[in-house]
């Protein structure tokens, strides 16, 4: 679909305060490390990923949505008022009921008139919710809408060491179990938070212009979480998912430039979401894109689902690196498999 009329006003994220090196799960994986004949540095070499970030514990869900959601309000111009849909677009919730957006509509004194839910697609998420809020916007149902998301990996990487070390003494079953847990051990922390208006309350030139969505739900099995005991459980094939991903983005990318009438020599700047090093080289080089048009987050804030593409969004503006005029692409990509991808000014 193609947009005239929706604006995006303000972005922004929330960096949480703890950081926990690979270094220091390997750390914790020593046993099953000697026991398997493995070295250490082996999870920052394969992703690299050098650390990742936690919230203080007890932190939910929604308070950190709301955090990053108060920084988006205060960077715009759009009264509270105006904000006619809030979607809370994370992976990690407070509960199975109520909607975590219940919460974050609570905590930041949202209007009445304001709806308010959830939309989870692994991944994908945030760029689902704001593909969902433009059309509203675009015909002029709302004239304004926030979108959070707040990810807590720490809870998946803990339940997911605690089972590592749990395993029976078995090389070749160990072996087995340590790849099918590798992405869980590269789950990271935060929250990003964006607000779209209607061109006519608009005080940001920053447009929306473009969105694309393609599914191969053939590769659902690729990736499964669930809740195992009292944790978050999650087993993944990583490289089929890498390259079943891959494919899927490359058809993505064509609809992209089809839909929006760019090419990939009209783009100044790419933000994908943030897998690791692996995906990174083949995702842009598949789509013949320069390495250096892309603002790579995963080193350091590791692999934050839903919240890693707005988050390098954000921080890719905050550091001038994403210019006013630039024409931007959001390679967006989810477990089920999905992927949207939208093209914005």
């Amino acid at each position: 679909m193609r947009f005239q009329d929706v604006h995006i006003e303000s972005i922004a994220h929330v960096v949480p305060e703890r950081v926990i090196t690979s270094a220091e799960i390997e750390g914790r994986l020593a046993p099953l490390y000697e026991r398997l004949n493995l070295s250490a540095g082996r999870l920052e070499l394969m992703s690299g990923i050098r650390e990742r970030r936690a919230f203080a514990k007890g932190t939910r869900p929604s308070e950190a949505s709301a955090r990053a959601g108060r920084f988006a309000l205060e960077r715009c111009g759009v009264d509270r008022s105006s904000i006619g849909l809030l979607i809370h677009a994370g992976v990690s919730r407070d509960y199975v009921e109520p909607a975590t957006a219940s919460f974050v509509h609570r905590a930041l004194k949202l209007p009445s008139a304001c709806a308010a839910y959830d939309v989870s697609n692994a991944c994908l998420g945030f760029v689902n919710a704001l593909g969902i809020a433009a059309v509203q916007i675009e015909s002029r149902t709302i004239e304004a809408a926030l979108i959070v998301a707040g990810e807590n990996g720490e809870l998946l990487t803990e339940r997911t060491i605690q089972k590592l070390l749990a395993l029976p003494i078995d090389a070749r079953a160990n072996r087995e179990a340590l790849k099918s847990a590798y992405a869980s051990l590269t789950i990271g922390s935060g929250a990003a938070a964006c607000v779209l208006t209607h061109r006519s309350i608009a005080c940001s030139s920053r447009r929306l212009l473009a969105s694309v969505s393609r599914a191969a739900t053939e590769h659902v099995d690729l990736c499964r979480g669930d809740f195992d005991g009292d944790g978050l459980s999650m087993e993944t094939d990583s490289e089929a998912l890498l390259q079943a991903g891959n494919v899927l983005a490359r058809a993505t990318w064509i609809e992209l430039e089809r839909e929006s009438g760019f090419t990939k020599r009209d783009f100044a700047k790419i933000v994908t979401h943030q897998v690791g090093s692996a995906h990174r080289r083949l995702i842009l080089g598949s789509l013949e894109l320069d390495l250096e048009l892309d603002f790579p987050t995963f080193a350091t804030f590791g692999n934050v689902g839903s919240v890693s593409l707005p988050l390098s969004f954000s921080a890719a503006c905050d550091a001038g690196f994403i210019r006013e005029g630039d024409l931007t692409a959001w390679l967006g990509i989810g477990s089920g498999l999905h992927c949207q991808m939208l093209a914005m000014r």
